[in-house]
């Protein structure tokens, strides 16, 4: 039986369009975009952006620019740092008119020293630059030094108004160590956005900053690293879209002394390392910045009061670990874990 010219010339269609449709899946095979990333030593820690839809170095330079853009302004060792500034000021100079970006950090370093009631403290520098953790032959700074830089330790001796910070005595300095990676992830993930990007993980050593998620659409897998290992083990993995993961632990920065264990997380009202026994906060949330803080905040208040704390904010979960191994999360936390 003779075909009619019209089948004829669906079936040419049909032929053309599945051919067009191989063309096309092989082009899509052949434009996969392979992820880039960039490492580098900056904010005192390695910073490693990693782009999973595009494949423009350009990109990278800039993310690495905007961290070293954003360590210039608020280092505390860096002599041309506000920061450094405000806290080498001559003798009577108490007011300080701040960048915008500046104020954004000290304005969240202060809402978490006064949600901890000081247990995170962003005036812990005297605290902070005595002690060293990393160096070649660390030490435990003498008695009398410590107590003599507690003295100088409260929060609530800095004031912000605006852009313009304000301390109560001449003694007063600043580390916004425990909270500036979080606000500067933040930052890079914005302009990430504003580059088009849509995949990608930010790592500021340790904070580690989703945008989007993995482009066939399955969520990102963050590990938590296991306290002490000598390699990258971990002891959980969360599947994460857009979020972010923060820890602080007694295994970051630390040197063991006559079998003490010596870490940076310092208590603000004895000058010492918290003994309390955590060894790692882990937090989930949207923005870095509240990771950051949190972070630090919660293990200073320890797992009871840590876990009321997160347990009354939205949208934010938290693991405890302690001494012996043992994981607690918040009650949202498990919808995450793997």
């Amino acid at each position: 039986m003779r075909r009619s010219g019209k089948i004829d010339k669906m079936v040419q269609a049909a032929v053309l369009f599945l051919a067009m449709s191989l063309f096309c899946l092989a082009g899509c095979r052949e434009k996969e975009i392979t992820p880039v990333s960039r490492s580098a030593f900056l904010l005192n820690t390695f910073v490693t952006v990693t782009l999973y839809d595009t494949e423009d170095e350009a990109v990278l330079d800039g993310c690495m620019e905007l961290c070293g853009e954003y360590e210039a302004l608020l280092s505390k060792t860096l002599k041309t740092s506000e920061i450094y500034q405000m806290n080498h000021r001559k003798k009577g100079q108490r007011t300080f008119e701040v960048s915008d970006k500046t104020a954004e950090v000290l304005k969240k370093g202060l809402e978490y020293s006064r949600i901890s009631e000081g247990a995170f403290d962003i005036t812990v520098e005297p605290l902070s630059s005595l002690w060293d953790f990393t160096g070649e032959d660390p030490r435990i700074p003498p008695e009398e030094e410590i107590e003599a830089a507690v003295k100088r330790v409260d929060y609530r001796k800095v004031s912000l108004e605006g852009n313009v910070v304000t301390f109560a005595d001449d003694d007063t300095t600043i580390d916004l160590g425990a909270i500036a990676k979080g606000f500067i992830a933040d930052e890079l993930k914005a302009w990430l956005k504003e580059q088009g990007v849509e995949s990608a993980i930010i790592n500021l050593g340790g904070n580690v900053l989703c945008l989007g998620k993995k482009p066939d659409g399955t969520p990102f897998k963050i590990g938590l690293q296991k306290p002490f290992a000598t390699h990258n083990e971990t002891v959980a993995a969360l599947e994460i879209t857009d979020m972010s993961v923060v820890s602080s632990g007694v295994y970051e920065r630390h040197f063991i002394k006559d079998g003490v264990n010596y870490h940076h997380l310092l208590d603000p009202a004895t000058g010492y390392p918290y003994e309390n026994g955590l060894v790692q906060v882990s937090i989930l949330s949207a923005c870095s910045v509240d990771g950051d803080g949190l972070s630090t905040a919660c293990f200073a208040l320890g797992r009871e009061k840590g876990m009321e704390l997160i347990e009354s904010m939205e949208g934010i979960e938290a693991v405890f670990m302690t001494e012996d191994g043992e994981m607690t999360g918040t009650s949202g936390m498990a919808a995450y874990m793997e």
